[in-house]
Order: structure tokens, then C-alpha cells, then sequence
């Protein structure tokens, strides 16, 4: 089954499964007169409601490229995380309200035994939705899933409140389910919140896994001739669809034959391993005599305990006019990266008066 069908199938094991809990709760809420137990059935209602929003995110994502939208529709499914969010953290603040009304008014719930035992299988069922959805969104690499497997066992924290409620009413005619109906209104925004950032950070773009960057780059770094890989660069157009570049060093006496056959078989390699779509760029390695493996040396020293500086690559140079050029890879936190090129290259400048330099500042896009 491939990827779409077992979302699809999932989500409507999970709208199933939920619409029963809420007819379940609704009926016993309605009964006892319990805010609580409402609004844990209007939180049921909510996951059933991320479900089909799951569905048609899927559905929507799946669309092929046009030429509109040459990357595909994959990030359709971070839109569907903002909304499931918005919706989420929307009924939780009905759900405070209504709770606080029933707080005000002083409104006692009714409960008998029969209701316990009800909502006591309910949270098995809620348990179990919740690990199957993660069990499958982990499959999958569903971020929808994984975020309603959550949610779900989230519920079952809140469920198990709703019974701490019923128990202290019929033991000790205790009534403090408007006191948990604000606690689970409070989870459920909190959720909802946690959603809709995650679905926020997604669209602005996340570094990418550190796993997978070290994946890519053995990879590439496999290949013979290749001295390094740099510049990785990760573009996610949804899950399982993503675009790369990266800079590779070689020597500068290949030609473009033997360039064109190197990364011909890189990119066939790297999809085939990884899925991804990756284009390369090419640094040149010219460290022909000891006064530039030399130069070099010093300048690697020179910035090796700096903290502000990540890594040194791109190191070449033009013999015709004396030039050495290199990228320098800025951490994120350094407050003033023009002033510290500035220096270091007046710095070098003055130590090899011989050379001219040039030094391209670069991002630190992953690992």
C-alpha cells in the first residue's frame, strides 16, 4: 500500500474510531449534566475533525507539478498542520469558557457506575488510536499523524482526569469537574499550539536532519577524486520530496569530461540512496607548491579557535594575478561577520603583502 492510501486509511480508521467516543461521551455528559465530560467529547470531536483535515491535506499534496508549481503540492500538508492548529486551539477556548461558566453557576454533575465504566473503555480506545497513528505516521513520515498520535494521547491524560472527576463525585460527592473541564481546555490549546508552530517552522524551512546531512555528504564523499563536500544546501517541498545542491572539491586539472562523469554518477547515487534531487557545484584544488599549502596551514590555524567561524572551504589560487579566495562559514550568533572578514583579510594582507585576498562570507546551512 503506498504512502497516500495508508494515510487516507488511517485517518479514516481515526474518524471512525473518535465520532464513537463522542457519541459516547456527548450521551453520558448530556445525561450527567458534566462539563467535563463534554468537553472531553468535544475534544474527541476536534481529532475527527484533524482526521479529515489529514485526508484532504493528503489528497491536495499528492496533486502532480504544474507548471505553476514545478516543486509539486507536498507542502499542502504544512498549510493543513496550521489549520488543524487553529481549530484545535479554537475549541479549547470553548472549552475554558464553558467550564468557567459551569464553575460560576455552580452546576452539579450527576454520575453513576455505569458512566465510569463507559469512559474507563473509552481511554483504552483512545490509547489505542493514538499509538496506531504514530505507529503509522512513523511508516509514513507523516507529520500529520505523528501530530494526531499526540494528540490523542494527550486525550487519554485528559480522560483519565474526567475519571478522577467521576470518582471523587461518587465517592465523595466532591464535584470538581468544572476545575478539569479548564485543565483540559488548557491542553487542548496548548496542543493546538504546538501544531500550528510546528506547521509555522516548517514552511519558514528547518535545518535540515543532521543525519541525513551526513548521509549525503559520505555519500558524495565516496566518489574518488572528491576531496570534500560543501554548501549542502536542503530545500523540502513536502515529505519525501526535496531538492539539494552542494559544492564538491576537486582537482583543478580534471576536465570537463571527467567532471561531467563524476557528477553524473554522484546524482544517481545520491537519489538512488536518498531520494534526493541534487545538484552540484564544483571548487577547484590547486595546492601545487608548499608556499600555498602553507598559506593555507596558517590561515586554518588562525581561525580554528575562533567560535565565531564553522569551517573554511573553497580555497583557491589565481597564479595570473595573485589572487587567493576562500568561503568562510559564519556561525549564526556572531554579532559583526563584516567587521570579522574585514580584519582577518587586512590581517592576512599584511602577512603575504604577495597575494591578494578575497573572502566570501557563507551561511551556515547545515551540519
Amino acid at each position: 500500500m503506498n504512502r497516500e492510501k495508508k494515510i487516507i486509511q488511517t485517518s479514516f480508521i481515526g474518524i471512525l474510531g473518535n465520532v464513537l467516543l463522542v457519541v459516547a461521551k456527548a450521551i453520558i455528559g448530556f445525561i450527567a449534566n458534566s462539563i467535563s465530560i463534554i468537553t472531553d467529547a468535544i475534544n474527541n470531536l476536534t481529532d475527527a475533525l484533524t482526521s479529515l483535515i489529514t485526508i484532504i491535506g493528503t489528497k491536495l499534496s499528492t496533486r502532480k507539478p504544474d507548471r505553476k508549481h514545478p516543486y509539486g503540492h507536498g507542502r499542502i500538508e504544512y498549510v493543513t498542520s496550521l489549520i488543524m492548529g487553529i481549530i484545535i486551539a479554537a475549541v479549547g477556548g470553548i472549552a475554558i469558557y464553558e467550564s468557567i461558566i459551569t464553575i460560576i453557576e455552580n452546576r452539579v454533575a450527576s454520575y453513576d457506575y455505569i458512566s465510569l465504566i463507559i469512559i474507563s473503555i473509552a481511554v483504552a480506545g483512545k490509547v489505542g488510536l493514538g499509538l496506531y497513528f504514530q505507529l503509522v505516521g512513523k511508516k509514513t513520515n507523516s507529520d500529520l499523524l505523528k501530530a494526531s498520535g499526540k494528540d490523542a494521547l494527550f486525550d487519554v491524560l485528559l480522560s483519565t482526569a474526567t475519571i478522577i472527576g467521576i470518582i471523587t463525585t461518587l465517592v465523595w460527592s466532591f464535584n470538581i469537574e468544572g476545575w478539569i473541564g479548564i485543565l483540559i481546555g488548557c491542553f487542548i490549546i496548548k496542543t493546538g499550539i504546538e501544531v500550528f508552530t510546528h506547521g509555522i517552522s516548517l514552511i519558514v524551512g528547518e535545518r535540515a536532519d543532521n543525519e541525513y546531512v551526513a548521509k549525503i555528504k559520505k555519500i558524495v564523499c565516496s566518489f574518488d577524486g572528491v576531496y570534500g563536500a560543501y554548501d549542502l544546501i536542503v530545500n523540502n517541498y513536502g515529505t519525501n520530496k526535496i531538492i539539494a545542491s552542494v559544492h564538491i572539491e576537486v582537482d583543478d586539472s580534471l576536465s570537463a569530461r571527467d567532471i561531467h562523469h563524476l557528477t553524473r554518477k554522484i546524482t544517481a547515487k545520491v537519489y538512488e540512496e536518498t531520494g534526493t534531487i541534487i545538484t552540484i557545484g564544483i571548487y577547484a584544488k590547486n595546492e601545487a607548491n608548499d608556499e600555498i599549502r602553507n598559506i593555507k596551514k596558517y590561515i586554518l590555524e588562525r581561525i580554528k579557535n575562533d567560535k565565531n567561524i564553522r569551517q573554511l572551504h573553497g580555497f583557491y589560487v589565481d597564479d595570473d594575478i595573485n589572487l587567493i579566495t576562500f568561503d568562510l562559514v559564519i556561525d549564526f550568533d556572531c554579532k559583526n561577520p563584516e567587521e570579522l572578514i574585514k580584519n582577518l583579510r587586512f590581517e592576512l594582507i599584511e602577512k603575504y603583502p604577495k597575494y591578494n585576498f578575497y573572502i566570501i562570507q557563507d551561511t551556515d546551512f547545515a551540519d
